[in-house]
């Protein structure tokens, strides 16, 4: 009987289909009718089953909610399930949903696919250090590519938030603190991983998050509060979000934290006002895992008002908490909510899965007899190892220590050089560690019968077990005695010509729930350095790291300081790649590193002051300073050096007056005067002189990305039109104002060259 009730859904579909082809091939009502047909035979308790996601357990990212996934589909309890891994099970559970319920509705399959399924890549902080949309993209189709093989038909990415504060682990998770670049890295991802229209076999459904502001809560602890301006929202942190969203993204999920006092999923504003009516998404917004039960711990209301308040503001699935399946009924009997608006969270749903193909075919994504010949294959892995190299930052580089010459005896020393399941960062659970080759293993290889390589583990990744324990999560290193660890390195030391330090962060230091009120290399990696340095031979830092670290120290101590990041199933090679020589490094960064944490928040693009410090490197009274630690930061944004060497002309202009309807195209000339072929990222700023809002002292509006050969020049050009200088004033309205601009090109946010234009709203 129920095989018949499906078979007779498909022959509407088809009929449905066919009539409107006739029609003019209007798609959407198409999807229409069919919803409307189906939605017409649903009862109250499978309209909310549809709103109602659960996860599968086998990639844990919360406490697991249900031992019973199979008897919640069979009961028509849940619309779509996450974290769940192989194609198999996913078929089976997919089967369930379709051959043994009275609806036969197919059921969305959700994962955190972040960077990579089984081919990881880079961590998305490193990604947006290649300030690459073409990489970036390439990256997100690989992902979607192996999770469609594996059953999975939506992931939760990009992460788009802007963060400003490294203390917060998820930084690492997202493009840095720009909202210019995240609005060009976001759409990127989205176009990766949704392909044309997410029709194909291998075009999945992406998800923009975490909307909003969850990169700016308070002291960079997660899931803490927000509060700022709605004038500071729409300029700096909700730019990345629309652009997203107007990229095409088929669904959004809302943050953990508090806007205005209210939960973000509860806050209409936001949900409604802002990102349904004025942006025009008409997609699926889902919640972050356990929001709406969380709502209760925040004193904003119990499960059940909870549950009707981010119905109201917009929300269409809830995740985990269960919220709308056991209370919405309840709710709608006592009037306290409308069938209207469960029926409009439903549809979206049903749209999502429609979309998808899922009910044309609902085992589009469980060609199970494919899955081996789509991942982790030697291609996808190739252009990983190729990504992770142009995302690495040579931070600091005396006496062209790097690259190195493959001669002599080299030191491999830290607790990072033999932790092949460190390699791949955060948010990697859907990998297999042990199929990665250990940094190690892969300098071993390449020295091979050129150089001895000398190897000690030096130290653990913190002096105390218990810290180490909390820092390293699922994927932990094994420890040693910290005393003789130190010996053993500094014996490995005393044979070597050059060391090669291999430090930092262990991958579950960063990432989700992996806030670091102090943002130093750990204890007892300090003292290795510095024991290391002591010894006057040269020292490479092969800094791994999901943050921005203080690293002033080191800076001042160490002869080269490489950030490598978290570079993925292919770092190993990547890293060899690098510090060989056989490619140039061509990382820039997306977050200033500050001099000291007492200094955060601290970005590129921040407003001035009325008492500017004349001189930040010296403290001068009655001015914006610290009387214990310089303004400067140490890196600054959009920083990183090469083996080559790049020389910038003066920027030039070819009129000094923009009207509207007019642009001015800006000149620079750039000529690689170094000895290697290699990348540069040119950079071009603005700054708005005077405006009716105070405007940040510059900011972030192009750059392009050039490969140069040894003594070639290239003449880049941007254009500027009214459109880059507009903001958003104090009434929230989108303006262009006249008068005086500062625009300026460099290879960082730092190092420019400026000149004047003047715009005119007429002429």
């Amino acid at each position: 009987m129920k095989k018949q009730i499906r078979a007779l859904i498909l022959l509407v579909c088809m009929a449905l289909m066919c009539s409107c082809s006739q029609q003019g091939n209007d798609t959407d009502s198409r999807m229409d009718m069919f919803i409307d047909e189906l939605m017409g035979r649903m009862t109250l308790e499978q309209k909310l089953g549809q709103m109602n996601l659960v996860t599968g357990g086998d990639m844990v990212t919360g406490h697991v909610m249900s031992n019973e996934l199979e008897q919640m589909i069979r009961r028509q309890e849940i619309g779509g399930v996450f974290n769940v891994k192989g194609a198999g099970k996913i078929l089976e559970l997919q089967r369930i949903a379709v051959e043994e319920t009275e609806l036969g509705i197919p059921l969305l399959v959700g994962a955190d696919i972040i960077h990579g399924y089984e081919t990881v890549f880079p961590i998305p902080l490193a990604l947006s250090c290649s300030w690459d949309t073409v990489a970036i993209e390439k990256m997100a189709r690989i992902s979607a590519i192996e999770a469609s093989a594996s059953g999975i038909n939506w992931t939760y990415s990009p992460m788009v938030d802007i963060c400003r504060d490294p203390r917060w682990g998820r930084i690492a998770e997202g493009n840095g603190e720009d909202p210019y670049l995240g609005s060009v890295l976001g759409p990127a991802y989205v176009r990766g991983y949704q392909g044309k229209d997410m029709s194909g076999k291998d075009e999945i459904m992406a998800c923009v998050k975490h909307f909003a502001l969850y990169g700016a809560v308070e002291g960079g602890r997660d899931y803490n509060t927000v509060d700022m301006s709605r004038q500071r929202m729409f300029n700096e942190y909700f730019p990345p979000y629309e652009a997203a969203i107007r990229s095409g993204a088929a669904s959004v999920m809302n943050s953990f934290n508090l806007v205005d006092g209210i939960p973000a999923a509860a806050n209409k504003w936001l949900m409604v006002d802002v990102l349904r009516d004025r942006w025009g998404f008409d997609g699926l917004l889902v919640t972050d895992y356990d929001v709406i039960s969380e709502m209760s711990t925040h004193g904003y209301a119990s499960l059940p008002e909870a549950s009707v308040k981010v119905l109201e503001a917009g929300t269409d699935m809830d995740m985990v908490s269960s919220g709308y399946y056991s209370t919405l009924k309840q709710s709608l009997d006592n009037k306290a909510v409308t069938m209207e608006i469960i029926d409009k969270a439903c549809r979206r749903v049903l749209e999502a899965k429609y979309r998808l193909g899922l009910f044309e075919d609902p085992y589009k994504y469980c060609d199970t007899a494919s899955v081996a010949g789509k991942i982790y294959t030697p291609e996808h892995r190739r252009v990983a190892r190729d990504i992770a190299t142009e995302t690495f930052v040579l931070l600091k580089n005396a006496n062209q220590t790097l690259p190195l010459v493959p001669k002599g005896r080299i030191a491999l020393i830290g607790p990072m050089a033999d932790a092949a399941n460190n390699m791949c960062g955060m948010w990697s659970m859907t990998c297999t560690p042990s199929a990665h080759e250990s940094l190690l293993a892969a300098m071993t290889k390449e020295l091979q019968g050129k150089a001895e390589l000398i190897y000690s583990k030096g130290c653990n990744i913190y002096a105390d077990s218990t810290v180490e324990n909390n820092a390293n999560g699922i994927r932990p290193i094994a420890r040693g005695d910290n005393e003789l660890l130190l010996r053993q390195a500094m014996a490995a030391a005393s044979k070597a010509d050059v060391i090669v330090a291999a430090l930092g962060e262990s991958a579950e230091m960063s990432g989700e729930s992996a806030s670091r009120a102090d943002i130093w290399l750990p204890d007892v990696q300090q003292k290795l350095l510095r024991s290391l340095a002591a010894t006057g031979k040269p020292v490479v830092l092969l800094l791994f790291t999901g943050r921005p670290l203080v690293l002033t120290w080191e800076d001042a101590n160490v002869d080269a300081i490489l950030n490598v990041w978290f570079g993925g199933s292919e770092a190993a090679g990547a890293i060899c790649d690098v510090v060989f020589g056989r490619v140039s490094p061509s990382g820039k960064l997306t977050t200033t590193f500050p001099r000291h944490a007492g200094q955060i928040p601290l970005y590129y693009n921040h407003m001035n002051t009325g008492r500017p410090d004349p001189d930040a490197k010296v403290f001068n009274r009655y001015t914006s300073n610290y009387i214990d630690e310089s303004n400067e930061e140490l890196y600054p944004f959009g920083y990183g050096l090469s083996y080559a060497t790049f020389e910038y002309g003066a920027v030039s202009l070819d009129k000094t007056t923009l009207t509207a309807g007019d642009s001015i195209t800006a000149s620079v000339k750039v000529t690689n005067t170094g000895h290697c072929r290699a990348t540069e990222t040119v950079q071009l700023y603005t700054r708005d002189i005077y405006a009716s809002l105070a405007r940040p002292v510059k900011e972030l509006k192009g750059f392009r990305r050039i490969t140069l050969e040894p003594g070639e020049s290239r003449e880049v050009t941007f254009t500027i039109t009214p459109d880059m200088l507009r903001f958003y004033n104090s009434q929230l309205e989108y303006v262009w104002e006249p008068g005086e601009f500062d625009l300026m090109t460099g290879p960082d946010s730092k190092n420019l060259s400026s000149v004047r234009f003047l715009s005119l709203i007429h002429i």
